[in-house]
């Protein structure tokens, strides 16, 4: 659970205020940007201010435009093996693994160890988008052609920064600039800070274009991981995510010996999953080795002439291999299988006695669907 919380801690500290999904009074239908905005609020990718509003003309600062990156890219699950040390953030940062996260992903030039990231800065246009470029796969171009297609737009070209140059040429050819409606000839205005409503419609055409065309990272990070395992012949996938049905009985294995005789009612369990829970298409589900931990829902001992035993099991909890902790609801009534004679004595004297052995296999009913990313193995929450 220490780990439920502080995802979900992570999600809410990311955003700046909770507000309605894209009921904002200060962005009428009308207004350039909106269909932008809504489809990333709905998303939960950019989100509103206390007092309900979504402040289109504000600026965004580094921080933020990371962790909003990363969202829009669906890549909030990703865990990174070896951090980049910024002398500015620490792990204790709020958006730490977010810009770890948009380092890792070649989002963001990391440069030398203990440089400054400075989060609190407002993002620019530059900024922003170069790093909608560089999730993409593109193809290359010289500084030549970059101010060649430029010149030929904006008024300010001569004024682009050298580094952004390239970056802002093929934002150019890809029809990903983002420059708000106006009469006169379109400027750049390269290191001016980026407005939320900019921002909300740079992120748009960065998801649309790495749908297509992810950069090398991105598109290993998307792929849907395969594998062999336990076949869940009932699975559905739409897109990159999979379901288990509720209803679906799937193996899990115990940590530690339980029985009716010596357990007792109430007590915990731990337990794994044995292999990996796949689609029939062999799209891993679960992966093999995700922790559990339930509790011993029933247990009455078998007694001859009085009753036979009786052991049923409720898991609560799953943990990943991507260290995500939630609900993972299956009840499992532990049964012997007997032949027609045996069940006839069993059902005459009664006194049957249930175990399972350490390492034993136990078969659980799933009281819910679990929804899947497939890309990552992250659990969608109930």
């Amino acid at each position: 659970m220490k780990n439920l919380l502080k995802a979900l801690m992570t999600v809410a500290i990311a955003v700046i205020a909770t507000a309605p999904a894209f009921a904002f009074p200060d962005v009428s239908d009308t207004y350039w940007a909106a269909p932008q905005i809504k489809l990333l609020s709905e998303q939960g990718i950019i989100v509103g201010y206390p007092d309900g509003t979504f402040k289109p003309d504000a600026d965004v600062t580094r921080a933020e435009f990371a962790a909003m990156a990363i969202r829009a890219l669906g890549q909030q699950h990703t865990k990174v093996a070896q951090p980049i040390n910024f002398s500015d953030i620490d792990v204790n940062h709020w958006a730490y693994e977010d810009i770890q996260k948009a380092v890792y992903f070649d989002l963001i030039s990391a440069g030398k160890e203990g440089e400054l990231f400075r989060p609190d800065d407002s993002v620019s246009r530059a900024e922003s988008m170069s790093v909608a470029v560089n999730a993409l796969t593109t193809e290359t171009i010289s500084t030549e052609k970059a101010k060649e297609v430029l010149e030929r737009m904006y008024i300010d070209a001569n004024t682009i920064p050298e580094w952004f140059l390239i970056p802002a040429g093929k934002a150019e050819i890809l029809g990903m600039v983002v420059v708000a409606p106006t009469a006169q000839k379109a400027a750049l205005e390269a290191n001016r800070p980026a407005t939320r409503a900019e921002v909300a419609a740079i992120l748009f055409k960065m998801m649309e274009q790495a749908k297509l065309n992810p950069n090398a990272k991105l598109a290993e990070a998307m792929r849907k991981k395969t594998g062999n395992g336990f076949v869940i012949e009932d699975a559905t996938v739409q897109g990159s995510i999979g379901t288990i049905p509720a209803g679906t009985i799937v193996p899990i294995t115990l940590n530690s010996y339980i029985s009716t005789q010596t357990s007792e009612g109430g007590a915990m369990y731990t337990a794994r999953v044995p292999q990996n829970y796949v689609t029939k298409d062999k799209y891993i589900l679960v992966r093999q080795g995700a922790a559990l931990k339930g509790q011993l829902l029933d247990v009455r001992p078998g007694k001859y002439f009085v009753r036979n035993g009786v052991l049923v099991l409720k898991n609560a909890l799953i943990t990943t291999d991507n260290d995500q902790t939630t609900t993972f609801n299956a009840l499992g009534e532990i049964r012997k299988d007997r032949n027609w004679w045996m069940k006839f004595v069993r059902w005459a004297f009664k006194g049957e006695k249930l175990e399972i052995p350490a390492e034993g296999t136990a078969n659980m009913k799933l009281l819910q669907p679990v929804k899947v990313d497939l890309t990552n193995g992250w659990i969608y929450e109930q």
